[in-house]
């Protein structure tokens, strides 16, 4: 029975999706995590530190025995995960190509040494911020280089809201314990449509799972994803632009293998490589997606050729599918939830996750770093997908209360 080890902190969401897949294939799975995960066989787990990645490394290599793959599903396992693979001799990205996903100011250095197209952009500290922000010229966007969902990415039009979106930035990062030499950039503000592409590698060979529209805009001043459909309506020489910009980004940064999620902006038919990051969609998004005739999912996909097994044909099994992340309003405790029967009811709405716990304290963007859950679509078009989402959406009452 082949083996993988995947490499997930203690609070994603990921793990339930993957014991399924890794059950319906057959396939034995152990979980690296620094908490005990819900878990089917206690004994299939390593206990690591994910802010220690040599000694995690060692942990791994040292106490899983033989497995045949290992993958990180998120942003904070991909180093360890890239060093554990290495160390085991199993196929895998180099650990200086995932860390550079993992520090934007590393990602735009490499971007633009191999000429791919992306925003114009300085490093900087709080300091200089609005000297820089002069420099490139405005609009700006403001960001930090290690954080990840939007949080702490802030618009500014003009030099005083530079300055002031630099501060904001900077208590975010003291907020999440980054050290206060940790820069931040500042890039041009990009106009135009955003996408997120959802994809995997083999041997450096790139395919193309999925790009996802995000139909509503995102101009600022902060930047909460909300909606993902799929397939694109862009035109074909948009999704051209779209997939010769992300085969660009993975040569530019070094990636050769396993998923890869990434973010760009399109200006008219031309794309800008936002983000890249060695690991696949974040939080439920992934339940959006299914391939194939027997409608594989997206952890599916990522095992069998984690495994080099063969996969079939890897087309969408919907003609269109959609997932919105449900907004957080304003600080303060997750209420009541009611309106689910009748957003489920909605024709299209294929399932809801509420993932904060009711009581739960909740924080909006740019100082929060997650959604109140996940609503989940199909239909026969993009616009059949998006318009379900919507109407169920407004049939949701999530309350957030004071305190």
């Amino acid at each position: 029975m082949p083996a993988v080890l995947l490499v997930l902190p203690s609070a994603s969401y990921r793990a339930p999706d993957f014991v399924a897949a890794a059950r319906a294939l057959g396939v034995s799975l152990m979980v690296a995590s620094e908490g005990n995960q819900t878990f089917p066989d206690p004994a299939r787990f390593v206990k690591i530190d994910l802010r220690r990645p040599d000694w995690s490394i060692d942990e791994i290599t040292t106490s899983t025995g033989s497995v045949d793959a290992v993958m990180a599903v998120d942003d904070a396992g991909v180093v360890i995960a890239a060093g554990a693979a290495a160390r085991l001799g199993l196929n895998h990205n180099s650990p200086e190509a995932v860390a550079a996903t993992r520090d934007k100011a590393e990602l735009r250095r490499l971007l633009l040494g191999a000429g791919v197209s992306q925003p114009e952009f300085r490093v900087t500290d709080v300091t200089s911020a609005a000297d820089l922000a002069d420099e490139i010229g405005y609009p700006v966007v403001v960001k930090p280089v290690s954080l990840s969902a939007s949080r702490g990415v802030i618009r500014a039009d003009d030099r005083d809201a530079a300055g002031a979106a630099a501060l904001r930035c900077r208590a975010i990062l003291d907020d999440a314990g980054k050290p206060e030499s940790e820069p931040m950039l500042v890039e041009r503000y990009i106009p135009g449509d955003e996408v997120a592409v959802e994809g995997m590698l083999k041997d450096g060979a790139v395919e193309i799972l999925a790009i996802l529209d995000k139909p509503d805009p995102l101009v600022g001043p902060f930047f909460e994803e909300t909606i993902f459909v799929t397939p694109s309506r862009h035109s074909r020489p948009a999704q051209a632009a779209i997939g010769d910009a992300v085969a660009a980004a993975t040569e530019a940064v070094g990636l050769v293998e396993g998923p890869f999620h990434a973010e760009l902006r399109l200006d008219g038919d031309r794309a800008y490589m936002l983000e890249i990051a060695a690991r696949p969609i974040g939080g439920l998004c992934s339940r959006a997606l299914s391939f194939g005739v027997f409608g594989a999912s997206l952890e599916t996909v990522l095992l069998r050729n984690a495994l080099r097994l063969p996969q079939g044909g890897l087309d969408p099994l919907a003609p269109a599918a959609g997932v919105m992340m449900l907004p957080i309003p304003r600080r303060g405790r997750r209420g009541s939830v009611t309106g689910r029967e009748d957003a489920l009811r909605v024709p299209g709405i294929t399932g809801l996750e509420i993932t904060v716990a009711e009581g739960a304290v909740v924080v909006p963007l740019p100082e929060g770093e997650r959604y109140l859950g996940f609503l989940f679509s199909r239909g026969a078009t993009p616009a059949d997908a998006e318009a379900s989402l919507r109407q169920a959406y407004s049939l949701l009452d999530i309350a957030v209360e004071e305190g």
